[in-house]
């Protein structure tokens, strides 16, 4: 009787052992491996879309130009005529959407040449065989009348010598005046001047587009006058950081800007001299009187300094 006791006893203790190691252990894990069992795909997350550059596409607005919209985006004039197929004399409206850069990169490219036809040569003709030249006649003995007798041999015969030429007297020097010299111009055939008296108290910095030019301190209402001979192509104020700004084309290659007036004396489409006042002084952010000047030569910021009249 004792030993079925502990038997039986010993069983149920085996049996809470074993209940208890399931209930702590949980379930084990199943993967189906099966050719019918379905496979849940990895979740990818994609990248996030990249943001599209601005600047490419310019609304015209009232008071713009195609030479103020190039100066402000740092393009030739003439690039962006080409790119949206405007003609001279660059005229634009406002709400027209303008590209400012070329639609396809091969489209200011030339055209290809139309191919060569080839042409062969002719075979050279045989050359002709050389023509013997005809044996030199025999030249006659010289007639001796008979019964001449030679002269004889201490006789000379006379010689008719010309008298020396005189010397002749080499032709006076001509005097040729000295080359007058060349005016100092720059680059594309532009004299310049400067455009206002006055300390340079801002220089130009390359790359730097809060200091593409020079600042030309002065007095309020001083005068500012034209770099160099040109015409007017922008006379407004739709240019942030310029205040009242005047821009000139002195060249196709050249342009001359005058920012931080007080008042403006000129109106696109005038013609003006070097040296000729087209402005009045004003002040600049900074809260001082200067002029603001810049040059742009194909559309880029230039240090005006390199083309100026050294003081």
């Amino acid at each position: 009787m004792d030993r079925e006791y502990r038997s039986l006893h010993v069983l149920v203790a085996l049996l809470a052992l074993i209940l208890a190691g399931c209930a702590s252990d949980g379930p084990a894990p199943v993967e189906d491996r099966s050719v019918g069992g379905t496979v849940r795909p990895k979740v990818v997350t994609p990248p996030p879309p990249r943001a599209t550059p601005s600047g490419g596409i310019y609304r015209v607005e009232r008071g713009d130009t195609l030479y103020s919209i190039a100066f402000r985006h740092g393009v030739d004039y003439r690039d962006l005529a080409a790119w949206n197929d405007i003609p001279a004399p660059y005229t634009i409206y406002p709400g027209r959407e303008l590209r400012l850069s070329p639609s396809t990169p091969s489209k200011r490219l030339p055209a290809a040449a139309p191919p060569i036809a080839r042409v062969d040569k002719p075979a050279p003709a045989p050359a002709a065989p050389p023509k013997s030249a005809p044996p030199p006649a025999s030249t006659p003995a010289p007639f001796e009348p008979v019964g001449a007798s030679p002269p004889p041999a201490d006789t000379q015969v006379a010689t008719a010598t010309p008298p020396p030429a005189a010397p002749t007297k080499p032709p006076p020097p001509v005097a040729v005046p000295p080359p007058e010299p060349a005016p100092a111009t720059a680059a594309g055939d532009v004299a310049w001047r400067w455009p206002a008296d006055g300390q340079v108290v801002g220089g130009y910095v390359s790359g730097d587009p809060m200091r593409q030019g020079v600042d030309i301190a002065g007095s309020a209402g001083a005068p500012v006058r034209a770099a160099a001979d040109g015409t007017v192509v922008y006379s407004g104020n739709g240019l942030i950081g310029y205040g009242e700004l005047i821009i000139v084309k002195h060249s196709p290659a050249f342009l001359s800007a005058y920012g931080h007036n007080r008042k403006r004396l000129v109106q696109e489409g005038d013609r003006v001299k070097s040296g000729q006042t087209i402005a009045e002084m004003g002040s600049s952010s900074a809260s001082r009187d200067e002029l603001h000047f810049e040059i742009r030569k194909n559309g880029k910021p230039a240090n005006p300094l390199d083309y100026l009249p050294r003081r």
